[in-house]
């Protein structure tokens, strides 16, 4: 459509021109008449130009044209009537005619390699991804292999690079839930196994009353303890779930205002202090609430578990540029940053606990595109600060 497009502006520029320098070459000899004569004028010899009067008068000069532009004349007023001055354009309407279907020619040349070569530019470029198609087609989760970028034109190196990513994350992803599924596996194998080999050794003999009270109150604690891990794992599956809650535009400092409301009672309840300190006092954002809920509830309880009676515990905003950074600082015993605290099943100190809840955080900061961490306090104090860096345009 294009070529056609600027074919026929190309056409009819070239006859415009062609014709305007015939109109130039009348109005020269028009001029050239005008004071002199009739009978000079009518006696005249021109190549290719016929020359006439008119008795009629006209106020301004004009050009006429036949049929197939074999003839023009120009009109030209003189002081003894109108100058009709008739010029064979036969040969300039020829030349047109054959520039035209000299384009058409051309153009239809043009537009049949054009296809051509598309078809063939199209077939090479479909081959890649026609192979990448069949390999991510052929993979499993037993074997996440990636793409050989090498093995790729250059224009779909991106693409290549951006599978093989995607297939880390899978990979990664796929691994993460093999580990949580083992870790639960033992987790709830060992308190089983201990409840097992309790209830045999009790039921070998007659025991008093005391001993069996004991031995139940040893497998309500196990049971208790079970209840813990399972309710965990379901929290894992309600958080995999949220990743997929519709982002909700949210005054992200009054909500996390409301969560740590909630949670100064508690402190209060075990002898410790909560404490707020939030810059900008207002801030909307669109946000995953369920999945912000899961972190900072994490942090919360961490901080109050890990931190002594008579101890405080402070959450912190700050805006870095379009950085939101929320922190969470206890002033308990700190942690190991050598260690992956992160990793299922994982517990450090001496607080109980499942070992999910960082694990938990992690997936639920990934899942908004969010960055967490746990470090020791930097001011001389002890304790660890939890920080979650959102992105906030």
């Amino acid at each position: 459509m294009l070529i056609a497009i600027f074919s026929g502006i190309l056409y009819h520029y070239i006859e415009i021109s062609i014709f305007e320098n015939v109109a130039i070459s009348l109005n020269r000899i028009a001029k050239d008449l005008e004071p002199r004569s009739k009978l000079y004028a009518l006696q005249s010899k021109i190549p290719d130009v016929k020359i006439s009067v008119d008795e009629t008068k006209i106020q301004k000069p004009y050009f006429s044209y036949n049929k197939d532009k074999s003839s023009t004349q120009l009109h030209y007023p003189t002081s003894y009537g109108t100058l009709i001055i008739d010029k064979n354009t036969k040969e300039y309407s020829q030349i047109t005619a054959q520039i035209l279907s000299n384009i058409i020619f051309i153009n239809a040349t043009a537009i049949f390699l054009i296809l051509f070569y598309a078809l063939f530019l199209s077939r090479i470029l479909v081959l890649p991804v026609r192979a990448l198609a069949l390999k991510l087609s052929k993979l499993n989760e037993h074997s996440l292999k990636g793409v050989e970028s090498t093995q790729v034109p250059s224009e779909f190196e991106p693409l290549a690079k951006s599978i093989n990513r995607l297939i880390e994350r899978i990979e990664a992803y796929a691994l993460s839930q093999k580990e949580l599924f083992i870790g639960a596996a033992h987790e709830l194998k060992t308190p089983l196994a201990v409840m097992k080999t309790k209830n045999e050794v009790t039921l070998l003999k007659d025991r008093p009353k005391e001993q069996y009270c004991g031995a139940l109150e040893q497998n309500i604690k196990s049971i208790d303890q079970m209840n813990k891990m399972v309710s965990a794992i379901l929290q894992i599956g309600r958080g995999e779930a949220a990743q997929f809650e519709k982002p909700v535009n949210t005054d992200i400092i009054a909500f996390l205002g409301e969560i740590c409301e909630s949670f100064k009672a508690l402190a209060k309840k075990e002898g410790k202090s909560l404490s707020t300190s939030f810059s900008p006092k207002s801030r909307k954002i669109s946000i995953q609430t369920t999945l912000f809920t899961h972190i900072m509830q994490n942090f919360l309880q961490n901080a109050l578990k890990f931190s002594p009676e008579g101890s405080e515990v402070k959450v912190e905003t700050k805006l870095l540029d379009n950085i939101l950074e929320i922190s969470v600082s206890d002033e308990g015993c700190g942690i190991d940053e050598d260690k992956d605290i992160f990793a299922p099943f994982k517990r450090y100190g001496k607080a109980g606990g499942s070992g999910l809840g960082l694990f938990v955080a992690k997936n639920a900061a990934n899942a908004m595109g969010a960055q967490i961490s746990v470090l020791n306090r930097d001011d001389g104090k002890s304790g660890a600060v939890a920080r979650l860096l959102l992105k906030i345009s």
